[in-house]
Parts: C-alpha cells; structure tokens; sequence
C-alpha cells in the first residue's frame, strides 16, 4: 500500500533551506557561546550555566503558545507561513544581543545575558516553530516524509558547518586570542544568514488549504491530546535524548579539540570531516528506513554513534592525525542518523491523533518537541559545564588545565553521550506505530476526507436553483 504523493525537488530544497539559520545560529550558540563567555567575558562556567538554565526557562511556556497560536491562525498565507515573513528579521537582529561585550559587573553580566538569552528564544520560537510544522502540511506520504526531513537536515548539517568554519574565518582558531570587536562581526553576519532563507521558505511553499477548514483547537485539549498519543510521546524521547546528546557533543567539542588532542590548528579540519560526512551520510539512511524501518534505522545508526564517541575520548596529542579524522568521518555517520530520523517519526504521530480523534494539532506537536528541544539544553548543557565546574576546569585565556579537567572533558564527551544514546535506543524499542500501520491510516484518512468533501459539495446548491424556503 504506496501512497504516490510526491514534492518537486525545487520545493525540497527550498523548504530545507529554512534551517539552516536555526541550526547555525543554536550550533554557534552551542558550540562557541560558553567558550566566549568563559575565555572573553571572563565568566567562571558554574555562572554561565546560570546564564543558560535562567535564559532558557521562558521557552518553557512560550513554544506551546506559539505553537497553538499558529493553529489558530487562519490568514489568506496560510497558518504557519505568516510567522516566517514577520518574524525573520527580528530572529536574525535578537542574535546579536548574545555576543555583544557590555561593561558591567559580574552580576550585571549575568543579568544581560540571560534578558538576551530571552528574547533571541522567544523571536526565534516565531518562526521556527511554525517552520516545523509546515512537515506533515506539505506531504502525508510516509518516504516523502523521510526525504523532505532528509532535505532539511542536508541544510541543518551545513548550518551547523557553518556555525563551526564562519567564527574560525572571522575570529580564528584560537578562541582564547578572540577580540569581542571579532566576535561581533561574526554575529552580524550569522544574523544576515540565518533570516534570508526564511523568507525564501515563505514565498516557495504553500500549505495543505484543507487544514485551512479545521476547526479551531483549544489550548487544553491540543495539549492533553499529545500527551495521549502514543507514537507522538515515544518519538518526542527519541527526540530529546538525541537532541541532548548533540547539545553536549557540540558544547565540548572545543574544549576537545583545544585541551585533550590539542589540534587548535586543524580544528577547522575535524568540523568540515564530521559535518561533510553527515550530509552525504543521509541518503544512506533515507534507504534503510525505505527499505527497513525509521525506528530500526534509528537504533543502528545512534548505537553506532555512542561507539565511536566512546573510542574516540581515548584520544590524545600523540595520536596521528589521520586516526582521529577516521573516527571524526565515523562519527559523522552517527551525527547523520541522529538528526534525520527523529525529526522523520514526529509527523506520523499527527495522522495517528487525526485518526483516532478527527483532530489536527500540528502547531502544539511541534512547540512540544521544541520544548523538549529546550528543556533538553537547558538539563544537558548546564550539566556538562557543571561537571567541567566540579573537575576544576580553569577559566580564562592561556591556562593549562589539571588532569582532573581533562576527565571531565572526556566525561563529556564518551560515557555522556553514550548514556543518553542508549535511553534512546530504549524509546524506539517502545516505538509503537509501524510503517504499515501508518500507511494504512493515510489511506483511511483519505477516504474519510473525500466523503467529508463530497458531504460539503452536496450541501451546496446547484448554480441558478434557489434553495426552498
């Protein structure tokens, strides 16, 4: 049972492009921010993880209002498109209130940096939630599914190698010699980048006009309705335990690089392996979940990844250069599968809650998987820096960090990620919905939305015939 459904390449692409600026922007923040911070700034990184818990907390009630917000929005654009076109540039502006270098005391650092932490998430929950769910609203063919996710990962990964080669080209290799003039500059450009292909993703999509006609959702109902769904909760974990594994991945990667195999010079060299990698790493999970199943494909892929993480914290300065790419290039095929799949399951649980309850949430689905996405930063990377706090680790440019330091970085970058990897194995043992159960509920969907059509053009009158009184 193949459903025929297809997209053209053009509005693949196009669609992918919007997350390349959600991913550059949260890899920069991800990967650089907290080295900023403690190298320029001069923040101890007990109160940087202050700065992420406090500044990340608002997001916690403001992407499930955004989320039935756009819901409910019904505009001659659509419901989802709309938030793209106003709320693009002001995403692109609120990211450079992170790098900007107030004078202020301590505690008036802290008091910035988390009100700027604030209002990049609330404007960038505008527009990327509402871009999530545009998914499941552009196709229901489950293999499309799988390729239009495929496309936006393609970009997502290259704005996360972007995220890695823009701050090398404009600051250089050497955090620890950034000046916060450099640092600004290369916000300014990261916020040109990141709000254009929104725009793009605005005027090249249009969105499903039979979503248009649904009824509008209620707050409570939308929200018990998701955590009702079955498919939806054990996806949403696959979700968060991936999404904290890359979160603590990215936010030590630096310090790897900087302190354990000391390559500050070639680390330009190991991002562009691990993320080139990735990229041409998703049509080979395209086919295993086309020919397999997205859950099994999921399970091999995270599981390979939590491998090689713990192989390669093994590593140290007299290690070839070469082995330490194999392993990067590995890696990569991880990275791969764990950003494509997870993001390829959610949209099936929609038909599933429309199945089983004739109702559509895609805006509430999706605010709480960036929610999730949130609360996943919020826990992960406050954690890894606080088990950098406790093993010593020293702030500050040009220090030499004890050995209990060093344990720390490989703590977070082996057994961590391994741990959370295998809690997302577990998930998609649980995963309830297979690949035929969802086909055959598109199916039944279509037919229950051609009856409900044909219902609405019996009910109009024929043209030229008045209607009794």
């Amino acid at each position: 049972m193949e459903n025929t459904e297809k997209l053209p390449l053009w509005k693949k692409l196009v669609y992918g492009t919007g997350d390349l600026g959600f991913s550059m922007n949260n890899s920069i923040i991800t990967a650089f921010f907290s080295v900023f911070m403690v190298t320029v700034v001069g923040m101890p990184p007990g109160l940087v993880a202050i700065i992420f818990i406090v500044g990340r907390s608002w997001d916690f009630i403001n992407d499930p209002i955004i989320g039935h917000l756009s819901d409910r929005t019904r505009t001659r654009w659509g419901r989802r498109r709309p938030f793209l076109l106003f709320g693009a540039i002001p995403f692109g502006l609120s990211f450079v209130l992170l790098w900007l270098s107030p004078d202020l005391s301590r505690t008036g650092l802290i008091i910035y940096y988390s009100l700027a932490y604030i209002v990049y998430e609330a404007l960038a929950t505008t527009v990327y939630m509402p871009y999530f769910a545009l998914t499941p609203e552009l196709t229901d063919d489950y293999d499309e599914r799988t390729k239009l996710t495929s496309y936006r990962m393609m970009f997502n990964i290259i704005g996360s190698l972007t995220a890695y080669i823009l701050p090398l080209l404009i600051i250089g290799n050497d955090w620890t010699k950034a000046t916060s003039q450099d640092v600004l500059v290369m916000a300014f450009v990261a916020a040109g980048i990141a709000a254009t292909p929104l725009l793009g993703v605005f005027f090249g999509t249009r969105e499903k006009k039979e979503y248009q006609r649904e009824s509008l959702p209620k707050f409570l109902p939308s929200l018990k309705a998701a955590f009702k769904n079955r498919p939806f909760v054990f996806g949403a974990m696959m979700y968060l335990f991936t999404w904290m594994t890359i979160i603590v991945v990215e936010s030590n990667l630096q310090f790897f690089i900087i302190h354990i195999v000391q390559r500050q010079s070639q680390s330009m060299i190991i991002m562009v392996s691990i993320f080139v990698t990735a990229i041409f790493a998703l049509p080979i999970w395209n086919w295993v979940s086309k020919h397999w199943n997205k859950r099994y494909a999921y399970i091999a892929g995270v599981a390979f990844w939590a491998v090689v993480m713990m192989v390669l914290i093994l590593m140290s300065p007299e290690t070839p250069f070469w082995l330490i790419l194999v392993l990067c290039v590995m890696a990569g095929i991880g990275v791969s599968s764990a950003q494509v799949l997870p993001w390829a399951i959610i949209p099936d649980a929609i038909e599933w809650q429309e199945y089983h309850t004739g109702d559509r949430n895609e805006g509430m689905f999706y605010s709480l998987i960036t929610l999730l996405g949130k609360v996943g930063m919020a826990i992960a990377q406050p954690l890894s820096l606080l088990i950098l706090q406790f093993s010593n680790f020293q702030e500050g440019q040009g220090v030499v960090q004890p050995d209990s330091a060093l344990l720390g970085i490989r703590l977070v970058m082996g057994p961590l990620p391994a741990l959370l990897l295998i809690s997302g194995i577990i998930m998609a043992v649980l995963y309830p919905l297979s690949r035929q159960q969802h086909h055959e509920i598109v199916e039944a969907l279509k037919v229950r939305r051609a009856e409900r059509k044909q219902k609405r053009a019996d009910k109009k009158p024929l043209p030229g015939v008045k209607e009794p009184i």
